[in-house]
């Protein structure tokens, strides 16, 4: 970099002569000048996530391109300290990072930018900066919006799910050493000063409860124009990141596609719910028009192309999801039409509005705990099963049974007038296919915080009785009701642990007249959708050689004790198992095991346990980090507690503890 610090990376480039399959060589070798394509991530090339490239540059780098895995400053085998998710030095750093790879004997100056989740999100990041031989991205699973769509808030509500989960897996793997076999000597410096300097991220997090400058940095949709590349943007409808991909289509000006299908967090060739499909064919059409001019056709085909889902039984978990594949031409759709229907008194959700009579509803703590996860992954627990007990927890409006199918693409949107009988509070609204034989299947939902109906750059307090709008978008969807089957809405004050609760219990009031309402996104099926070419089945290259020591099943489980009226939704999964990478000689093991826990009828019961470790071992070195995490909330703040623990050959090397308050400035 500029400044001297040197950041590590693994080169993949075709061989000699262009291959039609097979994998790539690593960096070392003469070869012919080729497009670039950069990965740039924290997540350790080097080993923890070694195997899961090698499934995916080789392929690339085998068909004519030159493939770079980097490790962010701070991380993996990278020097330096990382402060933050997507720091104006992350981002410069890419910038740098294109132009050091056009520069490169084998480039011929062309660079695309990918990544799924972060590298999803700094690759929009990156290309809003202009970097000049930057030629276009493909992002996955990622947000052009860092407040609205990610593990920290929505809809203005702070989240107690992956929150602070997530800020202690990020302490964990910013403990972790750099490979003596990279690092050489200097490898125990540069990890005592990761263990002394490296930041806790739920700090800046939770210090910034509004959309301040803060998150406005790195949300590219302040400015999509200066976004001036080709973008193809990939995600899942169980993925918690989809909304970015209408937005982004409907806000670029400039070439652009997306792509959704069932799939989870995760890669469209080995993903669950499936199909899957050949998504790195798709990804090598992506490059080939754009890096290396080749008319491969992908850009004559509609602009977005979603898999409309179909009703299945709910179920915690999901190998396969029904549907069939639908395209767009542009986003938002040419003359879509959407369907109100209006909350009435009786319990009815009706193409009529009601007389304007009101319904009370007193907000559970247990509302929330069959919400599964907020971005699925594909384990097992992830999905929200059977949402009959929901909808009983809170206030629900149903349809008559259809007459004929109904299909929905879009953003379905909310309007309730309401009051509460507090300064404080927040709405979650969910959308359910009810099937004939009573089973209530989530279709989509969202968070709503009522003190923030000016806008989420402030908090304006509620007063108690007064009526006032809400309007709000759900989740982005595309899914078919069938002929027989009912909608419902069910809207409640609470939804643990998603939502973070307000400090007191709130008694909603829901004005049911022409003012409540829920508009459907409507699309009527097309004959065109029947003609979409298919897409090929997944190919793999081989990838490295890894052997599974052990490995767990992910386990969620919902643990009620009636003696103290308390619920605890508890996670635990393995991160990956223990393995070792053969060719390496590096052996690698992990562990997340997260509780949230509450009480009936007591907001400030509400509490985030998480115990979470990675160790590493080699001929080289024996290293582990262990990290813990509390949050908790009084009426006037959160209060969190982290401690860090890292370890060499099983003596401990360094500790850290945390102890921060962050006053409730967003509600």
């Amino acid at each position: 970099m500029p400044d001297g610090t040197r950041l590590a990376a693994r080169i993949w480039l075709p061989p000699e002569e262009e291959a039609s399959s097979g994998g790539g060589r690593e960096a070392g070798g003469g070869t012919s000048r080729v497009p670039a394509i950069l990965d740039f991530l924290p997540y350790r090339q080097g080993d923890l996530m070694a195997a899961r490239d090698a499934a995916i540059y080789p392929y690339l780098a085998a068909h004519g391109y030159a493939c770079a895995r980097v490790d962010l400053r701070g991380t993996g085998n990278s020097e330096g300290i990382i402060g933050d998710e997507y720091t104006p030095q992350e981002l410069r750093d890419g910038c740098d990072v294109i132009a050091w790879l056009a520069a490169q004997p084998w480039c011929d100056g062309n660079v695309g930018m990918t990544g799924i989740s972060w590298g999803g999100f700094n690759s929009l990041q990156v290309a809003a900066l202009r970097p000049p031989a930057l030629r276009a991205v493909l992002t996955l699973c990622a947000s052009d919006d860092r407040y609205a769509d990610d593990v920290h808030y929505r809809g203005g509500c702070v989240l107690a799910v992956d929150m602070l989960q997530w800020a202690v897996s990020m302490l964990v793997w910013n403990a972790l050493p750099p490979d003596p076999a990279v690092a050489g000597a200097t490898w125990r410096s540069q990890w005592l000063e990761r263990l002394t300097q490296t930041p806790a991220f739920i700090e800046p997090w939770l210090s910034h409860q509004l959309r301040d400058g803060y998150w406005r940095h790195g949300s590219v949709c302040e400015d999509y124009a200066a976004i001036e590349v080709p973008v193809y943007a990939v995600g899942g409808w169980s993925d918690g990141y989809t909304d970015a991909i209408p937005r982004l289509l409907a806000g670029l000006a400039g070439p652009r596609k997306g792509l959704i299908g069932p799939w989870s967090h995760a890669f469209p060739h080995d993903s669950v719910p499936g199909p899957s499909i050949g998504f790195l064919e798709e990804a090598l059409r992506w490059w080939d028009h754009w890096l290396k001019g080749i008319d491969t056709g992908i850009m004559d085909e509609p602009m977005l192309r979603a898999w409309m889902q179909e009703y299945t039984p709910p179920a915690p978990h999901h190998p396969d999801w029904p549907g069939r594949w639908v395209a767009e031409p542009c986003w938002p759709p040419a003359g879509a039409a959407a369907r109100r229907l209006f909350l009435r008194a009786s319990g009815e959700l009706s193409r009529d509005p009601g007389d304007g009579e009101w319904r009370e509803h007193r907000g559970e703590q247990g509302a929330g705990l069959d919400a599964g996860a907020l971005t699925a992954d594909g384990g097992f627990g992830d999905w929200p099963g059977n949402q009959r007990a929901e909808d009983g927890r809170s206030l629900s409006f149903t349809s008559p049974p259809l007459d004929a199918p109904m299909e929905i693409l879009g953003n379905p949107r909310v309007v309730l007038r309401v009051t509460s009988d507090r300064p404080g509070a927040s709405l979650v609204a969910r959308l359910c296919d009810v099937a004939p034989t009573g089973e209530s299947l989530l279709v989509t939902r969202d968070l709503f915080n009522l003190t923030h109906r000016a806008g989420h750059d402030r908090a304006v307090p509620l007063v108690p009785g007064e009526a006032v709008a809400a309007e709000f978008g759900l989740k982005v969807i595309a899914h078919r009701f069938e002929a027989g089957h009912r909608i419902r809405l069910s809207v409640s004050t609470t939804y643990w642990p998603w939502m973070w609760p307000h400090p007191e219990p709130v008694t909603l009031g829901l004005s049911c007249g022409p003012d409540s309402f829920a508009e459907l996104p409507v699309r009527e099926p097309r004959p065109a959708d029947e003609g979409l070419a298919p897409f090929g089945p997944p190919e793999r290259p081989p990838g490295i050689a890894t052997e599974v020591l052990s490995r767990r099943p992910t386990q969620r489980t919902i643990r009620h004790d009636l003696a103290d009226g308390s619920a605890e939704v508890i996670f635990d999964w393995d991160v990956g198992g223990n393995f070792r990478l053969v060719d390496a000689g590096i052996e690698a093991d992990g562990s997340n095991l997260t509780s949230y826990r509450i009480v009936a009828g007591d907001p400030l019961s509400a509490e985030v346990r998480t115990e979470q470790s990675a160790s590493l071992r080699s001929a080289r070195h024996d290293v582990a980090v262990q990290a813990t995490g509390h949050m908790t909330a009084d009426p006037s703040a959160f209060l969190v507690t982290l401690g860090l623990d890292a370890r060499e050959d099983g003596h401990r090397v360094h500790s850290r503890q945390w102890h921060l308050e962050f006053p409730r400035n967003g509600a």
